[in-house]
């Protein structure tokens, strides 16, 4: 992804915010006991958390006692955060990017990313992760995908629309499955800032009625990207085909991947 078109993405989670807030699945209760065991996120544990949009992992961290400072690019999402995390004194919400933010003095235990570290900039990302750690401190980044499950014969079918309605869509792309799904610490490996990573993943389904995977498709950047004209249509014909060929909804299957690597230098 180039940094244009990285910059224009990112920005378009925040314009949404409610509906993200609303529509984005929480992650797995698993991966939460698994980075309190590899990470030792629990009471007292100082978090920095790069990307927290309306606080799906932040809330689940504030109530295992963790002390979090989250940087949040959007403004309407950190306000939904903070008002989320409104009974948690030891969370603080700051409106930056994470590229330009100014790290404090003190280190962090902890640094997450939670389905953001691809929307900051490679060239800094990993270095800047090391810097605001401590000694052995760990990087934990999260990153949720798409797989083959579910309702398969819909997201065949599916393609269809999306390659009328969009024609940068590659011709006839399928789902991966969840062992397609690399366990990928290569940018850590050559940093030479940590040491080797550690994977968990976690796959599971939800359902979605026609509307909520509507209103779902809304919430995605590539989606929000689109012309409206464009956008529209493409989200009407996604409905007719749940309507019509799978009795008004939906189940998605995601792999939720939690990579988590401990600073060495």
């Amino acid at each position: 992804m180039t940094e244009p078109n990285r910059e224009r993405l990112r920005a378009t989670f925040t314009e949404a915010a409610g509906l993200y807030d609303r529509m984005r699945p929480a992650y797995p209760q698993r991966m939460f006991d698994d980075l309190a065991q590899l990470a030792g996120t629990g009471p007292g544990c100082r978090v920095l958390e790069i990307g927290c949009g309306t606080g799906q992992a932040t809330l689940p961290l504030a109530a295992r006692g963790c002390r979090i400072t989250a940087v949040e690019l959007g403004a309407e999402m950190a306000a939904l955060a903070r008002r989320s995390l409104a009974d948690f004194a030891d969370v603080e919400i700051v409106v930056s990017d994470f590229e330009s933010w100014l790290l404090p003095q003190e280190h962090f235990d902890v640094v997450i990313a939670a389905t953001a570290f691809n929307w900051v900039d490679p060239a800094v990302r990993v270095t800047r992760a090391a810097d605001a750690l401590g000694p052995a401190g760990a990087l934990a980044t999260v990153t949720t995908h798409h797989i083959a499950g579910g309702s398969e014969s819909f997201f065949l079918e599916v393609q269809d629309c999306y390659e009328r309605f969009d024609p940068a869509t590659p011709p006839g792309l399928r789902l991966p499955t969840g062992a397609d799904i690399p366990e990928d610490s290569e940018e850590l490996d050559v940093s030479g800032r940590f040491g080797p990573a550690v994977f968990r993943r976690y796959e599971w389904e939800l359902t979605y009625s026609t509307q909520e995977y509507l209103d779902l498709l809304r919430t995605y950047s590539g989606h929000r990207a689109l012309d409206p004209v464009v956008l529209d249509g493409l989200l009407e014909a996604i409905g007719d085909l749940i309507d019509r060929r799978c009795g008004g909804s939906v189940t998605k299957r995601y792999l939720t991947q939690l990579r988590v690597a401990r600073r060495l230098t």
